[in-house]
């Protein structure tokens, strides 16, 4: 063959490698040199109910599109495929649906694979200029999945009645069609995922989805943002970060959920600070802290330090509307099965509010008194200070400052609910409101908690003198 004969045979498979990718944009979804890794996140969970809080242009609407495409053509590379789906694609109206879903969801569909169009309105030889009602599509194990398209401007109503193997929120629903939607995907033990711009501040999606109130465990979201999408030029980026309020930035960049004033710990990240619990060192054991309540939250947590002054939150006890009695026995519960270290009389010592040096209109005796009497020896001298606390618990957070950094285990649910939505209200002041592991952590972290020292291998002289001077100690004690 020819040199130029060559050339023509390369150019020409060119041509028809280019052509197919024309054809079915969906084949090259995160295949190249670049990727987008929060998408691949999303796609890869497991959980049932999944959310990206995303900026606009940050890549989150094509998750949606291309997840609604996989479960309905049967070929999802993640997940247990289905036959003949039958899901929903939920926007705010019609007109949203058309230019945003409707549009993402023809770009990754190829024409080949779809059986059938059932229009609203506009003709179906040419569905992206009208409003379309369904998409049948073939599915690869022989029959034919339909997507549907509902606005949430018709109303719950419209919501009614159908069995869905899942539903894609493109944007914010009204919180009766979202759980209108719930119940539609139960019988087959379907899918909810939604892809959001929180444009609306803390609505009921940020109680129920990203606060999780209800400890549902198959909720999972993701944040993405602009430096997320490998496909945004950092010059696109730097002219959108000058055109924009800071108060705008952070939902349209971040996707955060916002009231106008921001959070004061921005710093907090899940996917950092949060960690799986594991058998801590008895010498990391520091101090308990307190934030007393009885209507309201009583909100106590287990600090321990690491030997290069790691600061850990490892247990929590948090509850409200009880007694002294109820949070003692928590508190020292808690402490027996963490082996916490006592005294010689097997009392606990912990931070409390200086609040609690006041009397009760139910007893004679101090919040502090009372516990001490149940065995926990609480010290209300603790600087309360808001703004110096919260600048240092800030510089254990900020990663890289040479600042020792803070984790939080796992279990610990309430104080990490708290750090996500602990805001700045007016008057450059934190609201008070759900705040109560965030007063107890300040009191801890302002006694400046230093490295846990290392054990010694004392030798058998050495641990003999310990011991008498253990012994000495009780025999003052008492």
């Amino acid at each position: 063959m020819q040199r130029e004969d060559i050339i023509r045979a390369i150019a020409a498979i060119d041509a028809e490698l280019e052509k197919r990718r024309a054809q079915n944009k969906l084949a090259g979804y995160n295949t190249g040199r670049k990727k987008h890794k929060k998408q691949l996140a999303f796609h890869k969970c497991k959980k049932r109910n999944r959310w990206v809080f995303g900026g606009n242009r940050s890549g989150k609407t094509e998750c949606g599109a291309v997840e609604t495409v996989w479960m309905a053509r049967g070929i999802h590379p993640y997940r247990r495929n289905r036959r003949d789906t039958f899901g929903w694609v939920v926007s705010l109206s019609q007109q949203v649906q058309r230019d945003v879903a409707q549009s993402k969801i023809l770009y990754y569909l190829p024409k080949s694979w779809i059986a059938d169009i059932v229009m609203l309105s506009g003709r179906k030889d040419s569905p992206a200029s009208g409003v379309i009602d369904q998409i049948k599509v073939k599915n690869v194990f022989g029959g034919i999945s339909t997507i549907g398209f509902k606005s949430c401007d018709q109303g719950r109503e419209k919501f009614q009645g159908a069995s869905l193997d899942y539903v894609w929120f493109d944007e914010e629903p009204p919180r009766d069609v979202y759980e209108e939607c719930l119940m539609r995907v139960m019988d087959r033990r379907g899918d909810i995922f939604g892809t959001m711009t929180p444009l609306k501040g803390r609505t009921f999606i940020y109680d129920e989805i990203y606060l999780n109130r209800r400890r549902n465990p198959e909720i999972w979201y993701e944040f993405m943002n602009w430096d997320d999408n490998p496909f945004l030029s950092k010059s696109e980026i730097a002219m959108l970060d000058g055109a924009l309020s800071e108060s705008a930035l952070d939902s349209r960049k971040y996707g955060r959920f916002s009231e106008g004033y921001g959070l004061v710990y921005p710093e907090f990240d899940e996917d950092v600070h949060v960690i799986e619990p594991f058998a801590v060192p008895p010498e990391w054991q520091e101090m308990i802290s307190i934030d007393p309540g009885l209507n309201n939250p009583l909100s106590a947590h287990w600090y321990c330090v690491d030997w290069d002054g790691n600061v850990y939150v490892i247990a929590e006890h948090y509850a409200a509307g009880k007694d002294i009695d109820f949070h003692a026995r928590a508190i020292m519960e808690i402490s027996r099965k963490l082996g916490w270290k006592t005294d010689s009389c097997g009392r606990v010592q912990a931070l409390i509010d200086s609040a609690a040096n006041q009397r009760t209109l139910a007893s004679a005796k101090s919040v502090a008194e009372l516990f001490g009497e149940r065995g926990i020896l609480v010290n209300t001298n603790v600087n309360k200070d808001v703004f110096s606390g919260i600048s240092r618990v800030k510089s254990y957070l900020a990663r890289g400052n040479g600042e020792p950094d803070i984790y939080i285990f796992k279990n610990c649910e309430n104080m990490i609910s708290e750090f996500k939505g602990y805001s700045w209200g007016a008057g450059d002041s934190p609201v008070k409101r759900n705040d109560h592991s965030m007063d107890e952590l300040r009191y801890f972290i302002m006694t400046r908690p230093r490295p846990a020292e290392r054990e010694q291998n004392l030798s058998p002289v050495a641990r003999d003198k310990q011991r008498r001077i253990r012994r000495l100690h009780k025999k003052i004690e008492r």
